[in-house]
């Protein structure tokens, strides 16, 4: 039975306060008298309220209500809580003495909602000690680093009915959850002035018509959602039919409500500002508890602490980076400036030499190449620099540029540094295509024939003899940084060793993506001079290397379930181009361009 709104929640205070007047009613419900007063005279009518109290048709009548199940979703990076987020999930963290999503799985409970499911991801062991602590079921999201949370509501669509949707990460200043609901709903809060959130418009009973990213003096979407029956048996037949399409794999489930938003009855339930709070930075979380970082249990902080001799409560304007294909970084402040701390990615204990990385950072700012080294960790690889402000990249495409980084180049092979690690680009390839290999057979058209010229071409190149020497072997664009006063900085020193000195304009090449004619220019500045013949063959003999290394290290990410996207292609190109081409002229010794 369809009960209107006034009658529902007329209905649902006499079924929860048995003693409850009509005055009650109006204070809980935000009736007034009146309108309390024809809801009883309608239930009445209709035989779901007998001397003021519920009937048996009446508690039939509310049971379609009743809410059956919450789902939180707790599988997301959250990386914009940089730093934090690299130790534990964002819903872990505790705030003004609760930790969030217990704090959220209570409120829960308390309404009398227990059948509750936590959806999880990244560190999704954090969270399965809340089984046995509150009786949750957890379902793991395998996509959740791949896809956006509608992927975490895919998991979870067979649950799907009278559900709350919950993030992990919200705090409610009041509990928001109820044992009936009367119709599909999302929290709203009224934002004064200019907003970037998802703000409503709405029509008739407060339906939400449409949603804009962004306006002034609005209704905007925040904390818990709740998708009545008839949302549920809607929503995810739509769902399904556009889960496999490319472009839905970024989407939030809300894109798809709004791709729909004509067939999906929704309606905006309205808060009073300061109920319901999402934390986008940690400064925010300051703002709500001002004693969140001086209690919070962090080694992130502590390693701050310690190096730079702060207080915590010094540290701010902490958010993150552009985040590098192997490791983690985030922007922080204290008194004393700004600075970036960087956290290793998962897997590259296995990868990267952090003794030798320290090393060479050492090396770096003695040479003046890097002074933003303050500290790294060799046994950890975690490392402090200082943030240098309105930086920006190195242009390969700007002739004079060019001719400053291979400028460093040289000075960096001259400089008789030496490190205990070595580096050869054919022998990582080698290492890579093994752990290729533990994914099974290497089937990949024209792989085995790429590995052999790979060989020749190794061979070729050691018979030159050319200089060994430190050398930096990450060497490209945005590792350059220039400042505001146009000093050029060299940093990320995590591949450096000691190797062959064309190392360093393979990489160049094939990572800022030169063409031939760049490329040979750039060689004419490391030289100061057009090469010879002999330069040029093995300078491009690195380039092919590189490109082949690198293009069996995208095989084994992409075979573990990363995502290394136009890379794996760029790798494979230059390595398919020059593989062949230098083996003909060392075979037949010349040279023409193109």
């Amino acid at each position: 039975m369809t009960l209107s709104k006034n009658d529902f929640l007329t209905l649902r205070e006499l079924a929860l306060h048995p003693e409850i007047s009509q005055r009650g009613i109006s204070d809980a419900t935000g009736l007034s008298l009146g309108s309390v007063n024809s809801a009883m005279k309608s239930l009445a009518r209709c035989n779901l309220i007998e001397g003021g109290a519920p009937s048996s048709k009446g508690l039939a009548a509310l049971e379609s209500y009743r809410v059956e199940n919450a789902i939180i979703l707790a599988a997301g990076l959250s990386s914009r809580f940089a730093p934090i987020s690299y130790e534990k999930p964002k819903g872990l963290l505790k705030v003004r003495g609760e930790i969030l999503i217990e704090r959220q799985i209570e409120q829960l409970l308390a309404a009398g909602i227990t059948d509750i499911t936590v959806v999880v991801g990244y560190k999704k062991e954090y969270f399965f000690y809340l089984e046995d602590k509150f009786g949750v079921s957890i379902v793991v999201n395998p996509d959740y680093a791949s896809r956006n949370n509608s992927s975490s509501i895919k998991c979870i669509e067979e649950r799907l009915s009278n559900t709350y949707i919950c993030s992990s990460d919200d705090y409610f200043t009041v509990n928001p959850f109820e044992q009936y609901v009367w119709k599909a709903y999302y929290a709203v809060e009224y934002a004064e002035g200019p907003t970037n959130e998802w703000c409503v418009e709405t029509g008739a009973h407060d339906r939400i018509t449409s949603v804009t990213i962004g306006g002034s003096d609005s209704w905007y979407m925040i904390g818990q959602v709740y998708f009545d029956r008839a949302f549920s048996d809607t929503y995810v037949p739509l769902l399904d039919a556009v889960y496999d399409s490319p472009a839905t794999a970024d989407k939030l489930w809300e894109h798809i409500y709004l791709d729909n938003i004509k067939h999906l009855d929704m309606m905006a339930r309205r808060y009073p500002a300061g109920t319901i709070f999402e934390f986008d930075s940690l400064d925010e979380v300051r703002q709500f508890d001002p004693m969140f970082l001086e209690n919070l249990d962090s080694e992130v902080f502590d390693n701050i602490v310690n190096v730079l001799g702060c207080e915590k409560s010094e540290i701010c304007d902490v958010y993150p980076l552009k985040q590098g294909l192997t490791n983690l970084s985030c922007h922080f402040a204290t008194n004393e400036g700004e600075f970036v701390y960087r956290h290793p990615g998962i897997g590259t204990e296995a990868m990267i030499d952090r003794t030798s990385e320290a090393a060479a950072q050492r090396i770096a700012y003695e040479l003046g190449i890097d002074d933003t080294f303050i500290f790294e960790d060799a046994d950890r690889g975690w490392k402090i620099s200082r943030f240098i402000p309105q930086a920006r990249n190195l242009d390969p495409r700007n002739d004079a540029e060019v001719a400053r980084a291979m400028k460093v180049a040289r000075l960096v092979h001259n400089s008789d540094a030496a490190l205990a690690s070595t580096f050869d680009f054919y022998t990582e390839g080698k290492h890579y295509e093994k752990l290729l290999l533990e994914h099974g057979p290497i089937d990949v058209p024209g792989y085995q024939e790429m590995a052999e010229l790979a060989g020749r071409v190794k061979e070729y190149a050691d018979a030159d003899g050319a200089p060994v020497c430190l050398t930096h072997n990450d060497f490209f664009y945005l590792n350059f940084l220039l400042d505001e006063n146009d000093h050029l900085y060299l940093i990320d020193w995590e591949y450096s060793g000691m190797a062959d000195y064309a190392s360093d304009f393979g990489t160049y090449v094939v990572c800022c993506e030169c063409d031939e004619k760049e490329a040979l220019r750039a060689l004419e500045h490391y030289f100061d001079r057009k090469p010879t013949f002999e330069e040029v063959r093995h300078n491009f003999a690195y380039v092919a290397l590189a490109g082949w290394c690198w293009y069996v290290w995208s095989l084994v990410k992409e075979a573990e379930g990363d995502f290394v996207g136009e890379w794996l292609y760029i790798y494979y190109n230059y390595a398919k181009k020059y593989l062949s081409r230098v083996i003909r002229w060392y075979d037949e010794s010349f040279y023409t361009e193109g």
